[in-house]
């Protein structure tokens, strides 16, 4: 039973901010697009995208990660470390790609508000699914 519409359904996670304007900055030196900016700021890369508000919970941001999957995670690294975010944003230094143990390659940066963001190669092939 199927009683769902559809149609351009899109899910935006908000994402919180210590510093409004220090994250928004943030994400467009990464290339992120700015869609919208007024109470919030709605930013978008490639098909996916998220919105930026003006709330901050230490635990919260803490513990929130985003994956932004690539094709080309070795071009990101580049880009990435041409950025100089520690010295720009005061943010820890990203991490290189690395294979992780649940198979997949990686880099992680941070941003300004704690979140993890995994900068992840797509995989060649789809994930298999466990057999029962």
């Amino acid at each position: 039973m199927n009683d769902v519409p559809s149609g351009n359904e899109v899910a935006r996670p908000f994402l919180p901010t210590k510093d409004f304007e220090v994250s928004k900055a943030f994400y467009e030196t990464l290339g992120f697009q700015k869609l919208f900016d007024g109470e919030v700021a709605i930013f978008r890369i490639g098909s996916s995208s998220f919105i930026l508000q003006r709330h901050y919970q230490e635990e919260w941001a803490g513990n929130f990660m985003m994956q932004l999957v690539v094709d080309d995670l070795d071009g990101w690294w580049s880009h990435i470390q041409g950025l100089d975010l520690p010295g720009r944003f005061r943010v820890p230094s990203p991490r290189a790609p690395e294979f992780q143990p649940w198979g997949l390659r990686e880099a992680t940066l941070v941003d300004p508000c704690g979140i993890l963001w995994h900068v992840t190669q797509r995989p060649l092939e789809p994930p298999r699914t466990p057999k029962n």
